[in-house]
């Protein structure tokens, strides 16, 4: 049988027994790249683990099943010479994820987000139709609406998305800076020449930032290794340029969740060594602490015996670039968690159709800062995340809705849809078999 059979007979299988159910639906799998905790509930769990292969690879697009990580996806595409156009960071992102949600990486520059990239998905809707969406077809609607939907007007069971040509290695140019308002000028120029093929930065803090700029190429004098015992993210302080294959590239950040396995002590090298191993490093597992750790409160008891209050600052922010310099200031100076991520996204020629995440003809920045925000002081809940909330839309900007938010219902409309949100909800999940995006997204239903 082949691949595009197989899946067929599984989207049959799937569609059929979920019309032969009835009540809320949520999926059941193994992994999940959310931030934000769900309040407990009866659902009936649709159980989509099972789509998660690569069904074709072309000059110019791949299909594969929704639940596909991309560590799959991308072994399969480089072996054909080619990768996804936006490949997210962690290797457990699963395709059909990445479009539910908002996907990124320093390839957006070019090729703005994974949404950007997709020509057509399959979506099983709330009644168990599955109807195939693309941009131009009766389902255009819901193609456009489909992207930070989280869920909430139905699941991607197979899409098709844009692939570009690679080479075997990637040239990496780190470029110091220590005043933000130079650091943004100069990123702005280098995206106007748009000579590299990667680009992005980390600000480690305030007046020390550097800019990576990455370029294909088919020869390297030598090859780092960052999948084991050296860090990728403290080598762009320490080197001035760097040759990784395109592999590792692609999951520099992996191993390390970026900085963030400093927090279950990964960075430490005997423990690095003898606990975890090359085989434990990664998102999967830190993910697995991150979520024992939700549900036992170690880390909230330590911080109560110690007199900490502190709050989850777990955000993905896109800014005009026009505005960026304004933000990395406000940042410094209300939050302050470093090292902070930031990547350019290239304007797109329908980014804006996309009604739950829209942007302007233009280019943004995308901040991304993920720690906890310690304080002696009490604040209310979601203090600091509401600061950021309030900037973000004050500069023109939107965030990810794949933590914790704190939106009122009237402000979050306005930002997500808002109208074109509920006649989508109306047209495709007429019964609420799926949540509402607020519900689900604010209010963790």
């Amino acid at each position: 049988m082949s691949s595009q059979d197989s899946y067929i007979r599984k989207k049959e299988a799937l569609a059929e027994g979920f019309r032969a159910g009835s009540g809320p639906v949520g999926l059941q799998k193994e992994t999940s790249n959310l931030f934000r905790d769900r309040a407990g509930g009866a659902r009936r769990r649709l159980d989509v683990r099972g789509f998660n292969e690569v069904l074709l690879v072309g000059k110019d697009f791949v299909d594969a099943e929704g639940m596909t990580p991309y560590e799959t996806l991308v072994d399969a595409c480089l072996a054909q010479g080619v990768m996804p156009a936006v490949v997210p960071q962690l290797k457990t992102i699963t395709l059909g994820g990445a479009l539910a949600g908002v996907g990124i990486e320093s390839s957006s520059h070019r090729h703005g987000l994974v949404h950007d990239t997709v020509l057509e998905v399959d979506v099983l809707l709330g009644d168990g139709r599955v109807v195939t969406c693309t941009r131009d077809n009766q389902h255009a609607d819901l193609f456009y609406g489909f992207p930070n939907s989280y869920g909430t007007l139905g699941y991607a069971l197979r899409v098709r998305a844009r692939v570009v040509p690679v080479k075997p290695y990637v040239h990496l140019t780190h470029l110091p800076f220590t005043d933000p308002q130079l650091f943004f000028r100069e990123l702005g120029n280098h995206l106007k020449a748009s000579a590299a093929d990667f680009v992005d930065g980390v600000a480690f803090e305030k007046n020390r930032l550097f800019l990576t700029l990455g370029r294909f190429v088919e020869t390297a004098p030598y090859i780092s290794d960052y999948t084991y015992e050296n860090i990728y993210y403290r080598s762009i302080a320490e080197r001035r340029e760097d040759y990784l294959t395109v592999r590792d590239y692609l999951w520099r950040w992996d191993t390390d969740w970026f900085w963030c396995s400093k927090n279950v002590l990964a960075q430490n090298p005997l423990v690095r060594r003898l606990l975890y191993g090359k085989k434990r490093l990664g998102s999967k597992t830190y993910q697995k602490i991150m979520r024992w750790n939700s549900r036992v409160g170690v880390t909230k008891k330590v911080e109560g015996l110690l007199g900490l209050h502190s709050e989850s600052v777990i955000q993905d922010v896109d800014i005009p670039l026009s505005r960026a310099a304004e933000f990395s200031d406000f940042y410094a100076r209300e939050i302050a968690l470093w090292p902070q991520w930031i990547c350019p996204i290239g304007p797109q020629p329908q980014s804006g159709r996309f009604s739950l995440y829209p942007v302007r003809d233009e280019w943004y920045v995308n901040f991304g800062f993920w720690d906890v925000k310690r304080t002696r002081a009490a604040h209310p809940p979601g203090h600091f995340n509401r600061l950021i909330e309030r900037k973000v839309n004050e500069l023109g900007g939107i965030k990810s809705l794949y933590s914790d938010s704190f939106f009122p219902e009237e402000e979050f409309a306005s930002l997500y849809g808002g109208e074109f949100f509920r006649k989508l909800k109306a047209k495709y999940d007429a019964g609420g078999a799926f949540p509402d995006l607020y519900a689900k997204c604010v209010l963790k239903a």
